[in-house]
């Protein structure tokens, strides 16, 4: 065993949690304090980000990006990188909305602070609209079947510099221009003295002293791709005074769960949540520009409070629009020989956070993710795959690929049959392919400890040494890309772990300059 470790603040996890919360506690090296951030993922040279869609999954991902729920009904994507899930997501920047933080009820986090953090961070990452010449065509007939409807279609803020349009942002950004956390808060914080450790897995925390130990294993086998780790193989202990979890939905709870945690607090990994989605095809006449560019500008929201839905403009690349369509052999074959002549639409769902459905561990303490497509989230794919099919057919398209109907191509002729094309009975769980991403819940903050996991502070209830900052904290889903509101109480959580080491840092994201 590698000697002893003493910290003051050890953050597991880099991603918009953790990146952020590294950032804002980099003001306490200059005061004495030693930070450790723990990455489970490889630090990523941008070089080695070459668009090969099966190589850069297994790279990025957690699962190659395909870990599989309990029944293997869904897929859940996330990153597992220096930056974690921040360098595989396409950069938008979204103000929550009003109604959700209103909802969660949790003292000192109203919606004004929330939004006041959320401004600063996207000041700080560069968050702006891409220029037109980004914009490409499968986005420009996204707006455009959209306008012909009557519905508004927003842009998207996106936090990238120096864009040139790769459209690779799901496999990582070969150009480093996505203003992600490995590319701003983690530098800032290895800037000031923060000490930054990749390819170590956190496997255990308990009680020692005034604060925690942490069981970590630096992984010591070769790797063709990636940095190997700064520090050498094998079983490393760290005390540390405070530590704050931020591995994300799945890996925040489960770690808790492996660290024994649940007798006192059973709602760890219960209400867990997702934007379960699934991507739509439609065929044009004539190629469209749709593999360059930003590949994601547009969002479609006005029904997301009433019916649980929304869409968005997206674009995948082939191995992954394969596998998205359904169906076998010639029919497949041929929807794929128009691939540049396809327009994409993805279909997220709002789903509630329930308590049965939860991140649990298996017997090596690994996780395991029980969560079932519920009636009513797959009446909202289905309304939202009808709604999309309205507009592909308002721009244009030809044909539509739809995988809750029977057959899944619809013609332009069966537009006005939508509502009897596409409906629940042909939504059948484990024969669509359903992914999510903006995973949330599992360690919900809350008033006690008999229904949350931690204060609204990012507080474990009953640990005053330990503290939890990623989305796993939203009581309920957020009803849009989570990425800056998951920065912003990240912010706020790192106020608390800083009054809990007798110091002070500046306030929402000010201890790294904005983007000039």
């Amino acid at each position: 065993m590698n000697p002893a470790i003493h910290a003051d603040v050890v953050i597991i996890g880099s991603g918009a949690g953790g990146g952020t919360v590294a950032a804002a506690l980099a003001p306490l090296v200059a005061q004495g304090k030693r930070v450790l951030v723990i990455e489970k993922g490889a630090r990523i040279d941008p070089k080695q980000l070459t668009g090969a869609e099966v190589a850069s999954a297994s790279l990025l991902y957690g699962h190659g990006g395909a870990h599989p729920t309990a029944d293997h009904t869904v897929t859940l994507a996330y990153g597992e990188a220096l930056g974690g899930s921040t360098m595989v997501y396409t950069g938008t920047s979204m103000t929550p909305p009003e109604r959700v933080i209103t909802s969660w009820n949790l003292p000192g986090l109203s919606y004004d602070d929330v939004v006041a953090r959320t401004a600063r961070y996207a000041a700080q990452n560069n968050a702006g609209f891409i220029p037109d010449n980004l914009i490409n065509d499968n986005n420009r007939l996204f707006q455009k079947g959209c306008a012909a409807l009557g519905r508004e279609a927003r842009q998207f803020p996106i936090n990238v510099r120096g864009c040139r349009g790769s459209s690779l942002c799901n496999l990582g950004c070969p150009n480093n221009a996505k203003q992600g956390t490995a590319q701003v808060q983690i530098p800032a914080a290895q800037a000031a003295g923060v000490e930054v450790v990749t390819r170590a897995e956190v496997r255990g925390l308990r009680v020692g002293g005034r604060g925690g130990i942490l069981d970590v294993f630096v992984d010591d086998l070769p790797h063709p791709h990636g940095s190997q780790s700064e520090w050498a193989p094998g079983h490393h202990v760290i005390h540390a005074s405070s530590v704050v979890v931020a591995a994300g939905a799945i890996h925040s709870p489960a770690l808790l769960l492996r660290s024994g945690l649940a007798g006192d607090l059973p709602a760890i990994g219960r209400f867990w949540t997702c934007h379960p989605a699934h991507i739509l095809a439609g065929e044009h006449d004539h190629v469209i520009s749709n593999y360059v560019g930003h590949p994601k500008s547009f969002v479609w929201e006005e029904r997301v409070e009433a019916e649980r839905y929304f869409l968005e403009s997206c674009m995948y690349f082939p191995f992954i629009t394969a596998k998205n369509l359904t169906g076998f052999g010639a029919d497949h074959e041929r929807l794929m020989a128009a691939y540049e002549r396809l327009q994409m639409i993805l279909v997220l769902a709002c789903d509630d956070a329930l308590p049965e459905q939860r991140v649990a561990i298996d017997v090596n303490g690994d996780p395991v993710i029980h969560y079932k497509l519920m009636p009513k989230t797959i009446e909202a794919m289905v309304r939202g795959t009808r709604a999309a099919a309205e507009i592909f057919f308002a721009a244009g398209a030809l044909s539509v690929h739809a995988p809750s109907a029977r057959p899944t191509l619809i013609e332009r002729s069966e537009n006005a049959d939508l509502n009897t094309r596409i409906t629940t009975a042909q939504f059948l769980p484990g024969t669509i392919s359903v992914s999510a991403a903006h995973l949330m819940g599992g360690c919900r903050m809350g008033a006690t400890p008999r229904d949350s996991v931690t204060t609204s502070r990012g507080q474990v209830h009953g640990h005053d040494w330990l503290f939890v900052a990623d989305g796993s904290l939203f009581p309920t889903a957020l009803e849009i890309n989570p990425y800056l509101t998951i920065m912003a109480v990240a912010d706020h959580v790192a106020e608390a772990v800083a009054d809990r080491e007798g110091q002070t840092v500046p306030r929402g994201g000010d201890a790294v300059p904005a983007a000039s």
